[in-house]
C-alpha cells in the first residue's frame, strides 16, 4: 500500500513538472536566413524586421556614433550598412580600399527595408560581429610596360610643350609687328 501511494506521489509530481513545462513560455530561436545584399534588395518588403545572417567584406570608413557603429559590408555585389555596438566594430582591423583587402565578417540581425530609426535607409541592426577572415595590406604591382610607356611619353610630351611654346612666341611677335591682327 505505501509503495502504491509513492509511486502515485511520484507520478503526480511527474504530471505537475510536464504541466508547469507546457505553461511557461520558451523563446523560439528561430534560425536566421542566409542572405545576399541583391536578395535584401529585391526581397526588402518580404524580409523587413525579420533576423537575416550576412556575410561580406568590411569597405570604406567605419562611422562611430556614440555607442554604435556604422560598418558597410560588400559581399561582391552591392554594400549593405550595419549598425553594431561601437565595440563590435572595434574587432575590425583592416576596412577595404585601395591596396589593402577589408576583413571579411559575418553578422546576424534585424534587417529593416526603411529604418525609422535612421532616416529611411534599409540597414542591419545587429549585436555580433564575427571576423570570419583577416584583411592584409596589398602591394601594389608597377607594370614594366607601364614604365617603359611612361619613359618613350615624356620626351614626346616635351617636344610638344616646346612646339607650342615656339608657336605662341612666334604668333606674339606676329601680332606686336602688326601683321596679324587680335580680336
Amino acid at each position: 500500500m505505501r509503495l502504491i501511494k509513492t509511486v502515485s506521489k511520484i507520478n503526480l509530481v511527474v504530471a505537475a513538472f510536464i504541466v508547469l513545462i507546457s505553461v511557461i513560455p520558451m523563446p523560439a530561436k528561430a534560425k536566421a536566413k542566409t542572405v545576399t545584399s541583391t536578395e535584401m534588395i529585391e526581397e526588402a518588403t518580404a524580409l523587413d524586421g525579420k533576423s537575416v545572417s550576412y556575410q561580406g567584406e568590411v569597405v570604406g570608413d567605419i562611422l562611430y556614433r556614440g555607442d554604435h557603429a556604422w560598418v558597410s559590408i560588400n559581399d561582391g555585389e552591392n554594400a549593405v550598412s550595419a549598425y553594431v555596438p561601437a565595440m563590435e566594430a572595434k574587432k575590425i582591423k583592416y576596412t577595404g580600399r585601395y591596396c589593402v583587402t577589408g576583413d571579411t565578417v559575418s553578422l546576424t540581425g534585424t534587417f529593416h527595408r526603411a529604418c525609422t530609426e535612421h532616416g529611411g535607409d534599409l540597414d542591419i541592426h545587429s549585436n555580433k560581429v564575427k571576423i570570419i577572415k583577416g584583411g592584409y595590406a596589398v602591394k601594389d604591382k608597377s607594370s614594366p610596360a607601364f614604365l617603359i610607356a611612361s619613359i618613350i611619353m615624356f620626351p614626346c610630351a616635351l617636344a610638344g610643350l616646346i612646339i607650342v611654346i615656339r608657336k605662341k612666341a612666334s604668333y606674339n611677335k606676329a601680332c606686336r609687328k602688326g601683321s596679324i591682327i587680335r580680336r
